[in-house]
């Protein structure tokens, strides 16, 4: 039991904390298309690809002390940060098998701004339409971002990246 929140836990012990409830969806949306091994289903949403399953689970790993979801106003809005909690660690150190020791992916990945990461995930999501076609769906459905051509070329480059780094280190779990 609680499997799948081990996980989760797991990649917030990994990057240490996680800033915004909206960044969390995008980094295991975008491990989870990097074969880690994330189940949680996903859709399209305003922000990108969302999933109701990992908001479930992140508000039970809240409630259960595993994690800390700090509560912060900035600008009008309420932003959450994610910590493992030291009842998180204590659990996790019994639950983590079957996920990738530390990765410096993820902590990479934690580094990049909820703007690029929106549109990483968004390219991931429709991977199977052409490289013209998810240009043009960018432009159409996140046209407030303001996505440039040189934009969804980096987002290209980093997930071709991505692929080649996560295959080494899921090979040696």
């Amino acid at each position: 039991m609680l499997h799948e929140h081990a996980k989760i836990m797991a990649l917030i012990n990994q990057t240490g904390e996680i800033e915004g409830r909206k960044k969390l969806q995008k980094i295991v949306y975008i491990a989870k298309k990097m074969d880690f091994p994330f189940y949680e289903k996903y859709q399209f949403h305003m922000y990108g690809p969302y999933s109701e399953e990992l908001t479930l689970r992140v508000e039970e790993m809240c409630e259960l002390e595993f994690v800390t979801e700090v509560k912060e106003q900035q600008t009008g809005y309420q932003h959450y940060r994610y910590e493992l909690s030291d009842k998180g660690r204590e659990f996790l150190s019994v639950m983590a098998e079957g996920f990738p020791e530390e990765t410096e992916i993820l902590q990479e990945m934690n580094g990049y701004s909820i703007r690029f990461l929106e549109l990483v995930s968004t390219v991931l999501y429709f991977e199977e339409l052409s490289r013209e076609e998810v240009t043009a769906k960018v432009s159409n459905w996140k046209a407030k971002l303001n996505y440039t051509q040189e934009d969804v070329d980096k987002a290209y480059a980093y997930i071709g990246r991505l692929r080649n780094n996560t295959f080494a280190v899921l090979n040696r779990v």
